[in-house]
C-alpha cells in the first residue's frame, strides 16, 4: 500500500468518526416546576378600623390667672413637675393689700365707736322719752343713728374680709394636683387680673382626653349600625387603640366619651372624644395622634394578602391552586382593605389556596411545586 492510501485510511479514522457523533440529536432536560409560595384563603371575622388624626387634652388642663394686680415676688415651684393641690406657686407683692387691710380694720374699728355711742345715745334718750323729757323726734333721731351705725358696722366688716381675701389672693396656689407647665411669668413682672394674663396651667394627666372629627356621613353610618338590634358594632367604643407620632401603639385602649351636640357647618364634622388612662403620664397635652376606631365587623370574612391579588383596568385576579397542583387564574370581587389583606366578597371559598405570586413565569394552566406558606394578616409571611 502506497504512502497516499495510507494517508486517506488515516483520514477517515480520525476524522469521520466525531462527525457521526456531533449528528446525534441532544435531548434537553425536562423542565421543573415552578416552586411557588401558596397561602390558606383565611375565613374569621375582621374588625375594620378608621384611622382619624386627634389631639390630646389632660383630664383637666386648669389655667391659673391672677386675681389681684401686683409685682410677682415669687416663684415657688419647678417648672414641668407634680403639683399638688393647695400647694404655693406664686406669690404676689402683698404690701398694697396689707395697707387696705389696716385701713379697714381702722375703719371698722371707728364704726364699733361710732356703734357704741350711738347705742347709749339711744338707751339713754328711751327713759327720757317716756317722761317726754326729750321729744319725740329726738328720740326718733336718735334711733336712726343707731340703725346707720349698726349698718355701718356691717360694711365695714364686709370690707374687711374683702380686704383680707385680696391679700390672700397674693399667694397663687395649685388649684387642682397634677404636672405644671413653663411659667409664662418671671420675678418682678407685673400681672393684672384678666382671662389673658395667664401665670402658668395645670393639667391632671391621671387620664387624658383625645378629640377627634369624623365626617358627617360617616357619623351617620356608624350611628345607623350601632342602633341596630343586632349590630355587630356595640361595644366597640370601647377598644379606640391610639397610634403615637413614632409609630408605636399606645399600650391602653380607650373607650368614647362623648360626641359633640352638632355637625360643624364650616366641616361637615362631629367632633368626638375619647378617655384613656395614663398611668405612666407619657401622653401629655398637645400631642398629634392617630386614632384607631372600629367602624365596621364584618363576620367570618374571606381575607387574602393583597401580594395575592393581580390588578388590571379594574378587574381582580388571583391564581388558585387545583387538586392537581396546576393552577388557574379566577375574577373576584374584594372588600375593603385590613392591614396588608382584602376582604374577599365574591369568587373564593374558605377551601381555596391562592398564588401569592411575585414572578411573571407564572401563567394559567401551569403544573407548579406549592410551597404552603404560613400567614396572618398584618404580620410578614414565615
Amino acid at each position: 500500500m502506497n504512502t497516499l492510501k495510507k494517508i486517506k485510511i488515516l483520514f477517515f479514522v480520525l476524522v469521520l468518526p466525531p462527525f457521526f457523533f456531533s449528528c446525534k440529536k441532544e435531548v434537553a432536560p425536562e423542565a421543573k416546576p415552578l416552586e411557588i409560595s401558596v397561602v390558606k384563603v383565611l375565613q374569621q371575622d375582621v374588625r375594620l378600623e378608621s384611622e382619624f388624626t386627634g389631639q390630646t387634652f389632660g383630664q383637666s388642663d386648669i389655667e391659673i390667672n391672677p386675681r389681684v394686680d401686683g409685682v410677682i415676688e415669687s416663684l415657688n415651684f419647678k417648672e414641668g413637675s407634680l403639683v399638688t393641690k393647695g400647694q404655693l406657686l406664686y406669690t404676689i407683692d402683698p404690701l398694697p393689700f396689707q395697707e387696705k387691710v389696716h385701713e379697714s380694720e381702722a375703719n371698722l374699728a371707728e364704726m364699733q365707736a361710732r356703734l357704741a355711742k350711738t347705742k347709749s345715745d339711744y338707751d339713754m334718750m328711751v327713759p327720757l322719752a317716756k317722761m317726754n323729757a326729750v321729744s319725740q323726734r329726738e328720740l326718733i333721731a336718735a334711733k336712726s343713728a343707731y340703725s346707720a351705725a349698726t349698718a355701718s358696722i356691717k360694711a365695714a366688716t364686709a370690707n374687711l374680709e374683702n380686704s383680707k381675701i385680696e391679700l390672700g389672693y397674693c399667694r397663687v396656689v395649685a388649684p387642682i394636683s397634677g404636672l405644671i407647665g413653663i411659667s409664662k411669668v418671671r420675678v418682678g413682672d407685673y400681672v393684672r387680673p384678666g382671662a389673658a394674663s395667664v401665670l402658668n396651667t395645670v393639667s391632671d394627666l391621671g387620664d387624658v382626653r383625645v378629640r377627634f372629627t369624623i365626617s358627617e356621613q360617616e357619623y351617620l353610618r356608624i350611628f345607623r349600625e350601632i342602633t341596630k338590634k343586632d349590630s355587630n358594632l356595640k361595644g366597640e367604643g370601647k377598644s379606640i387603640s391610639l397610634i403615637l407620632s413614632d409609630g408605636s401603639e399606645y399600650s391602653e385602649k380607650g373607650k368614647i366619651s362623648f360626641a359633640d351636640r352638632q355637625i360643624d357647618p364650616s366641616t361637615g364634622a362631629v367632633t368626638l372624644e375619647a378617655a384613656f388612662a395614663n398611668p405612666d403620664r407619657l401622653i401629655r397635652p398637645g400631642q398629634f395622634v392617630k386614632v384607631h376606631v372600629v367602624t365596621d365587623v364584618r363576620k367570618s370574612a374571606l381575607v387574602i394578602p393583597k401580594r395575592s391579588v393581580i390588578e388590571m383596568q379594574g378587574f381582580y385576579q388571583v391564581y388558585v391552586l387545583g387538586n392537581d397542583n396546576k393552577v388557574d387564574i379566577k375574577m373576584i370581587q374584594i372588600g375593603p382593605s385590613y392591614k396588608d389583606s382584602y376582604i374577599v366578597t365574591d369568587g373564593l371559598t374558605a377551601n381555596d389556596k391562592v398564588a401569592l405570586g411575585g414572578t411573571s413565569l407564572l401563567k394559567s394552566g401551569n403544573v407548579v411545586t406549592p410551597k404552603i406558606t404560613d400567614w396572618t394578616p398584618g404580620k410578614a409571611e414565615n
